[in-house]
């Protein structure tokens, strides 16, 4: 179901819990309202619907990737960039690095393991900053 944009500072502020099993219908909830975004967004985390759980979608190429409960593990390359958001106004300046390695459960709960790079990994980057409670 498409859900409305939380744009409260103080609520995205805060830090996101673990997900479980119990919290699968978050995962189609943030895939229909990213699809409803496309146009200005491609990627999202719970918080942003409004459930302060640790899972996070994001499009790569005609794909959504869902991700239960990421963990960047490593960092590689930093550079600076400037983001912007679909939950808030204009753009901010971030550190972001150009090659990451997250652990993460996908959608039916399995653990996985992945390095990611460039754009995808900044996308990510972004969202799990916002299951950490940073608003850049």
């Amino acid at each position: 179901m498409v859900k409305a944009i939380v744009r409260d500072e103080l609520f995205l502020g805060q830090k996101s819990e673990p997900a479980t099993k119990a919290d699968a219908a978050v995962i189609e909830d943030l895939i229909d309202t990213l699809k409803a975004n496309a146009e200005h967004c491609v990627g999202m985390a719970a918080n942003m619907i409004g459930v302060k759980k640790r899972i996070i979608v994001f499009s790569v190429g005609i794909g959504i990737v869902p991700m239960v409960n990421p963990v960047i593990k490593k960092r590689l390359k930093p550079y600076e960039t400037e983001e912007g958001c679909l939950s808030l106004t204009g753009v901010r300046k971030t550190t972001r690095y150009e090659t990451i390695e997250v652990e993460y459960e996908d959608q039916n709960f399995r653990k996985q393991k992945q390095m990611f790079q460039g754009w995808t990994a900044q996308i990510i980057q972004h969202e799990v900053d916002h299951l950490e409670g940073i608003i850049i």
